[in-house]
Order: C-alpha cells, then sequence, then structure tokens
C-alpha cells in the first residue's frame, strides 16, 4: 500500500503533519484545500486548490487516488460514499464522517450504543429551546459546522436565550466536570486497536479551544483505565479505520462521560510527535494502509501549548521569544506555514517534555510568557 496514490481532503495544520509524517515514507500524497496559500501548498507534492464541500470536485479529486482520507469533517460526504462504491479506499469511512458531522447524530449515536454522554434534548430553533428552558444550564451547540469554540453557546438561565441558534441543535445539560480528558485510539483495518496515553486539557477561558495540555492527565489508575476503556469502545462501535480522537469529561465522582469526538489527528496529540514512539501522524498513516500499528509509549511526561495569534494583531506573523523557546531544554516549537496571523488563529504549538512534573509545570509557564505571535 506504500506505493498507492493517497488524497487528503484538507490543506491545514493537521495536513501538514500528515505530509511530515508521510515524507519519511516516500507517500505519493495529493492534497485539496480551498485556501491557495493552505499550510500544506509549501511542501505537498501534489496540491488542487478547490471546495471541500463541492460533490464535483471532491469527486474528481479523488476518482485517480487509491486511498482517500482527512484533516476536517467539513467534507462532501456524497461523493465520499461514490467513490467508495466503485472501490476506492476512504479512510475514515464515509458512514463514519456522516455520522460526527452532526452532532445531534453523534449524541444519539453514543445513546444507542450504551456510550457514556451528558443528557441532551435535540432542538429546531430557539423556540424548542425556550420550551426546555427548565433544562437549563446547559450548553446549545449547533448541530453541523460548530469547531474550535465556534457554534456553542452556554445558557446559563431563561436570560441567555436569546443567544441560542435558530439551525438545528442541540441542548446539553452542563455537567459540572473537574478535568477534561482525551484519548486517541487509532484502529487499522484488520481491526487492530491501539491507545495513546490520557491526556488533561486546559481549555481557553473565553475562546473555548484547548490552550495547553499535560500528558499523561494527572489522574488515578482507576480513571485512566475507565477513559481508555470508554475511547476503545467507542472506536470499535463507529468501526472506525483510522484516528478517532475521544474527548471527555471527568465529574467530581469519577463518572468519564464522552463530550465529542473527531475522525482524523487532533489537537490533543500534537506533543506525540516529539513525545511518543510513534505519532498520532505516522499512526494515522499504519491505521488507513492496513500497516501493523505503531507502540504508542511516552518517553516520559509532556505538555503542549497551542501558539494562537495575539489579540488585536492582523497582518504578516512576525513570532517574538522564538531564541528563549529554543535555548531551553526539550521545548521544540512547530509553525504551521501561515504567513498572516489574526487574533486567536492557530498559528503553532510548542511541545515541551521534562521528566519531573513540577519543572513541566514552570516551562509550560515559562512558554505562555516569552512567545508572542504578533504582526508586522
Amino acid at each position: 500500500m506504500l506505493s498507492s496514490r493517497i488524497g487528503i481532503l484538507g490543506g491545514g495544520q493537521l495536513g501538514l503533519m500528515l505530509l511530515q509524517a508521510a515524507v519519511d515514507w516516500n507517500l505519493d500524497i495529493h492534497v485539496l484545500d480551498p485556501d491557495a496559500e493552505a499550510p500544506c501548498r509549501k511542501i505537498a507534492p501534489h496540491f488542487q486548490q478547490g471546495s471541500l464541500q463541492d460533490y464535483d470536485t471532491v469527486y474528481n479529486f479523488g476518482k485517480e487516488l487509491d486511498v482517500i482520507t482527512i484533516e476536517i469533517e467539513k467534507v462532501n460526504v456524497q461523493a465520499l460514499e461514490a467513490l467508495e462504491k466503485e472501490g476506492k479506499k476512504i479512510f475514515p469511512q464515509p458512514s463514519v464522517i456522516h455520522q460526527i458531522q452532526d452532532k445531534r447524530i453523534q449524541k444519539q449515536f453514543y445513546k444507542e450504543n450504551n456510550l457514556p454522554t451528558a443528557d441532551f434534548i435535540l432542538t429546531e430553533n430557539r423556540d424548542d429551546v425556550y420550551k426546555n428552558a427548565s433544562f437549563l444550564p446547559a450548553f446549545h451547540k449547533l448541530g453541523k459546522d460548530g469547531y474550535d469554540g465556534r457554534g456553542v453557546q452556554r445558557l446559563t438561565s431563561e436570560a441567555d436565550i436569546e443567544k441560542a441558534f435558530e439551525q438545528p441543535g442541540l441542548l446539553e445539560k452542563a455537567v459540572p466536570f473537574e478535568k477534561e480528558l482525551a484519548v486517541i485510539v487509532a484502529r487499522n483495518v484488520k481491526g487492530e486497536i491501539t491507545t495513546f496515553p490520557t491526556v488533561e486539557m486546559v481549555f481557553h477561558p473565553e475562546l473555548n479551544l484547548v490552550e495547553y495540555l499535560f500528558a499523561p492527565a494527572e489522574i488515578e489508575k482507576t480513571i485512566d483505565e475507565k477513559a481508555q476503556e470508554i475511547a476503545r469502545k467507542t472506536a470499535e462501535a463507529f468501526q472506525i479505520v483510522g484516528l478517532l480522537a475521544v474527548e471527555l469529561f471527568m465529574t467530581a465522582d469519577g463518572e468519564i462521560l464522552i463530550n465529542e469526538v473527531a475522525p482524523r489527528p487532533h489537537n490533543s496529540g500534537h506533543h506525540t510527535i516529539r513525545a511518543n514512539a510513534t505519532s498520532q501522524y505516522e499512526q494515522h498513516w499504519r491505521a488507513i494502509l492496513d500497516l501493523p500499528l505503531g507502540s504508542t509509549h511516552a518517553y516520559g511526561p509532556s505538555a503542549m501549548v497551542n501558539l494562537l495569534g495575539e489579540e488585536g494583531h492582523e497582518g504578516p506573523a512576525v513570532y517574538e521569544g522564538m531564541e528563549k523557546l529554543l535555548a531551553t531544554e526539550q521545548v521544540f516549537p512547530f509553525l504551521y506555514w501561515k504567513a498572516i496571523t489574526k487574533s486567536f488563529r492557530k498559528m503553532g504549538h510548542i511541545t515541551i517534555m521534562d521528566a519531573d512534573i513540577a519543572s513541566l509545570k514552570r516551562k509550560v509557564d515559562f512558554v505562555k510568557q516569552n512567545i508572542r505571535v504578533i504582526s508586522k
């Protein structure tokens, strides 16, 4: 399968890191992305600009390829289904992408498969939210097209309902969780499964996206085992081929609930490039090319800090503090080939390693205080 022509739908930073892993194995990669200046454009052997949601564009892109994968869920599933019927290998499978694209279908899937998740109510519009005001506090989530904190509104009381969406969505009961965890699962064509160590994510208080994470999570062994088991069961339930990132809530009484999943490489696995024997990106190739899955052994404690564009800055990107980072042991910056920075745009990430947890946390604080992405 290493000689196959392989396509990636999406040319952002996840595609970029998939490409970096693919270079080691001489994989023949073709990338489709709507942005002519997408990060992958710089290093992709074959790059095509075009819509990921247009049927003809996706179909024509895929018809000359052997294997197709994604780095973003917002793609034309109907085109992928047609290609699959013609014998193309599509991983994750179009049926899985379809289930995960819509959070309404995704949440019902958990319920139907006895996978633990917070209580929820499906809504068609804002009026439905008003009818279920007694369910608050809750999060109102768009069924489709929400990501990185977009498409989510916290509704604490009836006074907040004016912020609810008019489009189809769901009301998800606000869970008083203690920690947000994530487990990345890999499952190959043969059905073999491996998981990466559980990580603990810390979210930006306003943006609702991961600010930084620690691996492994500081949790009791029984909680870790439960998180790992739920992640495995979720991948099995979907019968996914490829990676599945399973985001989890840990409550005060030790209950583990699925928040949501992503059928691709994920922000919660960036650190694995340096911190684990096999990165999530190499593992994805192993899984979809039906190769033996690699060891997920962690070399030691690690952390990852997302590098976001500084608020109020828009224009050509300047990275302040790189010298300080590079002068610090076991601190590894990864930049995303994005020429233009914007407020809170993901511009890169920093992986940090240290055998001592306390020292690791000090390094995280140092990194957060000493690196900024500003505009010229």
